[in-house]
């Protein structure tokens, strides 16, 4: 069993930055690409980001690149999820997930963190 915890939350203005982590046991976080994935109310979960095992391969969604940064820390064993110019649509609950192959589809992931509220305010 794989246990993903989701930290960094909160509430910021638009134009604002947030920092998002996500820690796994070392066993999960070096055999696992990990990605970030995020649910608006009466929204479908959405693709974010994503981060390869080892080699910094990284897939971001159009709506986000240039804005978000996706790494690892191996050190930590924590993926973070590094958000500037922060927009009202960003607003969601934001799901850290492991997949044993790098993607961005959200059947590829076989174990998902309990999700960490991201508020934007207009």
């Amino acid at each position: 069993q794989v246990r993903l915890v989701e930290s960094g939350g909160g509430l910021v203005q638009a134009g604002g930055s947030l920092r998002l982590s996500c820690a796994a046991s070392a066993r999960a976080f070096s055999m696992y690409a990990m990605g970030w994935f995020r649910q608006a109310p009466g929204k479908e979960r959405e693709f974010v980001a994503a981060i390869s095992r080892s080699d910094g391969r990284t897939y971001y969604a159009e709506s986000v690149k240039g804005r978000f940064t996706v790494s690892r820390d191996s050190a930590k064993n924590t993926m973070s999820l590094q958000m500037n110019s922060l927009k009202f649509e960003d607003t969601a609950v934001y799901y850290c997930a492991a997949s044993w192959l790098l993607g961005t589809a959200m059947r590829q992931y076989d174990y998902w963190g309990q999700g960490t509220q991201v508020t934007v305010s207009s």
